[in-house]
């Protein structure tokens, strides 16, 4: 069984990790995955009574006041939509606002819960107050320090100053020892200040508590933008729908939708549910679904996906799921699933935390013994033990770097990206090959007529009249297209005396007298007529029309490239990609299509097993591969390569399979996935890199005897600001 919670007032990454790691050893569970931007936590095991209250006991020794509680989600929707109502009022103006088309509403159709209480608001502002005055009194103090020869009021206003600015580390230093927990943050913040005062070096002391203090704001600045990021997915659920029940249209709560209700979608409303429209035409925004910044014309039949927006006109919509099985609901659900994923680096971290503060306290210790018993000079080497003490919290470390893939994870799902894992952006980053599927992947897997040759004494307009009306009785792609072809030109169908299909080959059809076969050239061949002479290499699938042993022309179909397919390709490989094609598509045809937009290397007629072969010796030649496709075929290759990526317009079974998801379709979002986790991997490693130098440069010289707690607040404090800054760069990527 598995259960999500809130975790309340957990201020420290590092701390976060611990707990993650000590109810991993509870009794009863399985595993336990903490979310820290997110403050949730995710548990899978046999829950008890007593579960959940170890689970807090072990929380609140690491860190005090941290509080565990069940997600009101395990226990339906019904809660989540009472809050949304509780809130409406706050958000009908909000609506207003969003609706391009300026009309009014009388109610509220967007769930966006608020971010923050009163209570939250009145406790940020009284954090603000105080970090005003205590960094006023730190200024007076230090003006009076040097300007002056009042020390006595100075020590004053330091301490004042001291106490406004630490009084939170302070308070939690005194809990987490009544907890039994040492060698915190907090604890080894309240150590090195206290310690410089009693050396007489207030201002060393004050400007820790400031920096500390300055460092998280700025991570609850960082936390939040990711967080936003994160929860905009599922701030698209739609609270209330107009349904229609009993022969009218009634307003009910969107989690009682059922697949095949009859939806009133009004202009400027959010849609709830997936569906088809039944009438009506408008036009809908989808860019906060797929990222698609162009309006999309529906009308009658068309598909739509929760969580778009209708622009123009009201059309009615008939549910082909329930709102919790929608399209919104599953990409909220993928998006926070991936914020929970941690990467092998973020794991390493994790694990390279456990022994980097003991080392760093134990040198601390060694500084300040070994240097006093050389140099007989025990302030100097106290106070060079007090900067380790400053440096020796890794927390700027623990959280930046998941806070780069949490960030790189939001921005991707703002341009229609999902991904399923922090551990795909790593993967990602590291590929050095695509390979794509080509039908729905490259093309549109939607069959056109693109050219037509008459070669008997008729027009082409009889041609595809013969030819459409022989073809209607099939069910096939193919005819399907040629059958479109005629209504789109205004053709008019004859209806044949007798017809048939001939499974594989194509169909015949008695018309005024006449019988005619359209099909390919397995069936000209069977009725022995010859086709040797006419060209029929276009790429797409030949049909030919013949009646009396003589041939009357050929018309030919085929899948049309996708608009962004040949951009895709060649921005890839100016980024030193390389690009191939695997499909079961004949060769002829893939060479064409594969041909024209550029990819290196291109094999068709391939079976699935085949595919991951050829993927298999891509990779061994070139490195990590990434497959995209959108076929219930492409399932092994996609769960085979080290990425796999496919199309929302694709089988279920390869959405599954997939590691990322690409909500438009379109191969540049292939680009744009890419472009997001190599600058997530580049920030992460510049995040390491970073910290451990300069924390390692402060280190030297305190061991060397040149203490400073400035250097030092900056090794710690500073570095996280800088590196919490570096961080939420990966929510900006440019398409």
């Amino acid at each position: 069984m598995e259960k999500n919670f809130e975790i309340k007032n957990l201020d420290c990454a590092h701390c976060g990790g611990k707990i993650e790691e000590a109810i991993n050893k509870l009794d009863g569970v399985e595993k336990a995955v903490l979310n820290f931007p997110l403050r949730k936590l995710k548990v899978k095991g046999e829950f008890t009574d007593e579960l959940l209250t170890k689970m807090n006991e072990v929380a609140g020794k690491i860190e005090a006041g941290v509080v565990i509680e069940e997600h009101s989600n395990n226990n339906g929707h019904h809660s989540h939509h009472d809050h949304c109502r509780e809130h409406e009022h706050n958000h009908h103006k909000h609506d207003e606002q969003n609706c391009c088309c300026g009309h009014d509403h009388e109610r509220h159709h967007d769930c966006k819960v608020k971010s923050q209480t009163p209570d939250e608001h009145e406790n940020k502002g009284v954090k603000f107050i105080l970090l005003a005055v205590g960094i006023a009194f730190f200024a007076a103090a230090l003006a009076l320090h040097h300007f002056t020869d009042l020390e006595i009021i100075s020590v004053f206003l330091f301490g004042s100053a001291y106490l406004l600015l630490g009084y939170n580390v302070l308070l939690n230093t005194f809990r987490n020892i009544k907890a039994g927990n040492f060698f915190d943050e907090n604890f080894l913040m309240t150590a090195a200040t206290l310690g410089a005062f009693a050396l007489g070096e207030y201002a060393e002391a004050v400007g820790v508590v400031l920096f500390f203090k300055i460092g998280e704001l700025f991570e609850d600045y960082a936390v939040s933008r990711s967080r936003k990021a994160i929860t905009a997915a599922a701030e698209l659920r739609v609270n209330e729908a107009d349904v229609l029940r009993n022969g009218e249209f009634r307003t009910i709560d969107s989690d009682e939708i059922e697949v095949g209700d009859i939806l009133r979608i009004k202009a400027g409303e959010r849609i709830a549910a997936d569906g088809i429209v039944e009438s009506g035409e408008s036009r809908i925004d989808t860019s906060a679904v797929n990222g698609e910044p162009v309006p999309m014309t529906v009308r009658k039949g068309d598909p739509v996906m929760s969580g778009c927006i209708n622009l123009s006109e009201t059309f009615i919509l008939r549910a082909t799921a329930a709102a919790d099985d929608s399209m919104i609901a599953k990409i909220a659900e993928a998006v926070e699933n991936a914020s929970a994923e941690k990467p092998k680096i973020d794991r390493f971290i994790t694990r390279f935390s456990k022994i980097y503060t003991p080392i760093v306290i134990l040198a601390a210790i060694l500084t300040a013994v070994i240097g006093t018993l050389v140099t007989h000079d025990l302030a100097k080497w106290i106070y060079s033990a007090l900067t380790f003490l400053v440096i020796s919290c890794p927390c700027a470390l623990v959280l930046s770097v998941p806070l780069a893939y949490f960030s790189g994870i939001g921005a991707a799902s703002k341009n229609g990206i999902l991904f399923k894992g922090g551990n795909v952006i790593e993967a990602l980053g590291k590929v050095k090959a695509v390979v794509f599927d080509k039908t729905g992947t490259l093309t549109n897997g939607s069959f056109n007529v693109t050219d037509i040759k008459v070669f008997g004494n008729i027009s082409e307009e009889e041609l595809l009249k013969i030819c459409g009306s022989c073809e209607q009785i099939s069910s096939h792609p193919v005819a399907e297209s040629i059958a479109e072809c005629c209504k789109s030109r205004g053709i008019t169908f004859e209806e044949p005396k007798k017809s048939g299909e001939l499974a594989g080959m194509g169909v015949y059809a008695e018309l005024n007298g006449k019988t005619f076969f359209c099909g390919n050239e397995k069936l000209m061949k069977l009725k022995k007529i010859n086709v040797d002479d006419h060209d029929e290499n276009k790429g797409g699938s030949v049909v030919y029309i013949a009646a009396n042993n003589e041939i009357l022309g050929r018309i030919i179909v085929s899948d049309s490239v996708k608009k962004t397919s040949a951009k895709a390709v060649s921005k890839l490989r100016s980024m030193g990609i390389y690009t191939s094609m695997l499909t079961g598509d004949k060769q002829e045809n893939a060479s064409k299509v594969g041909g024209a937009l550029g990819i290196d290397r291109i094999r068709g007629g391939l079976m699935p097993d085949e595919k991951l072969r050829e993927l298999n010796e891509i990779r061994n030649e070139k490195g990590a591969v990434m497959f995209v496709g959108d076929g219930i075929n492409d399932a092994p290759v996609l769960a085979g390569a080290d990425v796999g990526g496919a199309m929302q317009s694709g089988a279920d079974l390869a959405l599954e399979a997939a590691d990322a998801v690409f909500m438009n379709s379109e191969p540049e979002a292939i680009v744009t996935a890419k472009k997001i986790a190599d600058k997530t991997l580049q920030i992460s490693y510049q995040n390491i890199i970073f910290a451990l130098s300069v924390k390692a440069l402060v280190l030297i010289l305190g061991i060397l005897g040149h203490p400073n707690m400035w250097l030092a607040v900056f090794a710690d404090s500073g570095t996280a600001m800088l590196l919490i800054l570096n961080s939420i760069r990966a929510l900006k990527v440019k398409k």
